[in-house]
């Protein structure tokens, strides 16, 4: 009787199997997002394509020779999550398991015998065979799975190789998914850091704007990050006269945040009155220097303007900072030139001057931080202080209506991408 193409049919129907078997696996696993979870999910999967009676799991890593510990057991009743119950964990120093570890090397025993002063025993009981499988990293088997049945040679050893590339590929698929939990938990953490900073860092903002006589205020404040370096404040000085002060710490993220802070600190306590321009300037420069910048290479860049509203004179001092630009009423467009000097916390010698101007009547004083001049285009191209003074001459408006034409020019011309820098923006108008 010819039985070629129902065997052919046959042997089909079964790679079929096998192959759906395999998809639908894969599928399973690849919706797991917790390590122990999907190390279950691949052991019920396994034993029906691998049958085995017994598990153990064992490790070496981060212990001295000939230690090793048990890390997974299906003779246990209550699991130990090997990622974290480290102290529930069995360690030995010898037996068969130290060897079969130690040993680098996959092993198949078919007439299984194991001494009776064995300290891991109890995990061999009633076994007579064993399948042990390195599980490499760094090119060294750290961890071992041992399968184990109770009848004598129950693994089949042409199909050893494949069951050392199988395990060792699931291996490292668990031990990616659990250091990226531990990741997810460590950004967390440093997260929960960042908003805090953050909280603390918007604390030491102006709450509101100061009254200031003849003058209308507006203000924008936008970190890149959830803390950041620029910083902005108010000073109110005798005879009526404000100071306006905006600065720039060098970095990103939280140490930025922590100059910002000392910046606000010494701002307001070293120098009282804080006024003129340039002797807070120098004050903050030295102090920097001397107990801050000296070995982290951080600096701050800032300008003082110092506004008598009586007279609408100005007189301010920069240092490394982005020039002030003065809005006039008809449009046109001048930058506070005249009083540069190296940032704070450079050179402690540094010498701050400063130069005068005058506002009138619907004049604007800008400052800003270079966050809004050197924010990108997605073509990378920098939004510069060509388009500022062009877009400063555009607006006719109010301090809050030059500061949003401001920002929906840098959002247009970004295209709202993220900002890769703090964006911090003053306006200061005459009352007309």
């Amino acid at each position: 009787m010819n039985t070629g193409p129902i065997q052919g049919r046959s042997e089909t129907a079964a790679h079929a199997d096998r192959l759906a078997y395999a998809v639908e696996t894969m599928r399973e696993l690849s919706r797991q997002g917790d390590a122990e979870r999907m190390v279950g999910v691949y052991r019920q999967r396994i034993t029906k394509v691998v049958p085995t009676d017994q598990l153990v799991t064992i490790s070496r890593r981060d212990m001295p020779a000939p230690w090793y510990r048990i890390t997974r057991s299906s003779h246990w009743t209550t699991p130990i999550d090997p990622w974290k119950d480290f102290d529930r964990q069995p360690r030995f120093d010898r037996g068969l398991l130290g060897e079969l570890i130690y040993g680098d090397q996959p092993v198949i025993i078919d007439d299984l015998c194991v001494a009776p002063d064995d300290p891991a025993a109890e995990y061999f009981e009633g076994q007579r065979s064993l399948m042990a499988v390195p599980l490499f990293d760094g090119g060294v088997g750290l961890n071992m799975v041992v399968a184990m049945r109770r009848e004598r040679a129950g693994f089949n050893r042409e199909r050893l190789p494949e069951q050392v590339w199988m395990s060792n590929l699931f291996g490292q698929l668990t031990q990616n998914l659990a250091l990226s939990a531990d990741l997810r938990e460590a950004y967390d953490a440093v997260d929960r850091e960042l908003r805090a900073v953050a909280q603390i860092q918007q604390s030491l903002l102006p709450t509101k704007l100061p009254h200031i006589p003849t003058l209308e205020l507006a203000a924008h404040y936008q970190t890149s990050r959830r803390a950041g370096g620029d910083y902005y404040d108010f000073f109110e000085l005798p005879d009526g006269e404000w100071g306006i002060l905006i600065a720039d710490v060098s970095g990103h993220g939280t140490p930025a945040a922590v100059l910002m802070a000392i910046t606000h600190s010494i701002a307001h306590l070293v120098c009282e009155p804080p006024a003129p321009a340039a002797r807070l300037m120098a004050a903050i420069n030295e102090r920097l220097c001397t107990l801050y910048t000296a070995e982290g290479g951080q600096f701050v860049t800032a300008s003082y303007v110092v506004y008598q509203p009586a007279t609408r004179r100005v007189s301010y001092a920069t240092a490394g900072h982005p020039q002030p630009r003065i809005r006039r009423r008809d449009g046109s467009i001048e930058s506070l030139e005249g009083a540069r000097a190296l940032p704070l916390g450079i050179l402690r010698d540094e010498r701050y001057c400063e130069a005068h101007a005058t506002l009138n009547s619907g004049d604007a004083l800008v400052l800003y931080t270079d966050g809004i001049t050197e924010a990108r285009s997605p073509t990378g191209e920098l939004f510069d202080t060509c388009r500022l003074d062009h877009t400063l001459a555009q607006s006719r408006g109010s301090a809050d209506g030059i500061v949003a034409d401001v920002l929906t020019a840098v959002e247009t011309f970004t295209a709202s991408r993220p900002a890769s820098d703090d964006r911090t923006l003053l306006v200061a108008r005459v009352c007309p």
